[in-house]
C-alpha cells in the first residue's frame, strides 16, 4: 500500500511542473485579426502545446511541448514574417494562464 501511495505521489508531483514558456513582446498587434495570423502560425509547430496572445499587453506567449525545444528565433522570425516587430523575447517556466487578458 505505502509503495502505491508513493507512485502516485511522484505522478502528481511530476504533472504539476510548470511549462516550458516562450513570451514575446510584438509591436504592431492590435487587433484580433493581427493575433489569429500569429496564432494560427505558431499553432503549425509541433513543438507547440498552446498559444496565449494578449493583445492589450502586445504579448505572445507559447507553451512547449513537454521534451521538445524550440529557439527563440524561429519564433521570432516566424512573428515577422507575419509582418510584426519582436520587442524582447524570454524564456521562462511558468503557466500561460499568467499572460491571459483578464
Amino acid at each position: 500500500m505505502k509503495k502505491f501511495n508513493l507512485c502516485v505521489l511522484m505522478i502528481l508531483s511530476f504533472n504539476l511542473q510548470a511549462a516550458e514558456i516562450i513570451k514575446a513582446e510584438v509591436n504592431g498587434m492590435v487587433c484580433a485579426f493581427c493575433a489569429q495570423g500569429i496564432e494560427k502560425k505558431l499553432r503549425k509547430l509541433p513543438q507547440i502545446q498552446d498559444v496565449t496572445i494578449n493583445l492589450k499587453n502586445h504579448i505572445v506567449a507559447v507553451a512547449l511541448n513537454d521534451q521538445h525545444t524550440l529557439t527563440v528565433n524561429t519564433i521570432k522570425d516566424l512573428i515577422k514574417d507575419a509582418g510584426y516587430d519582436v520587442t524582447d523575447i524570454k524564456v521562462m517556466q511558468g503557466d500561460l494562464q499568467q499572460f491571459k487578458q483578464p
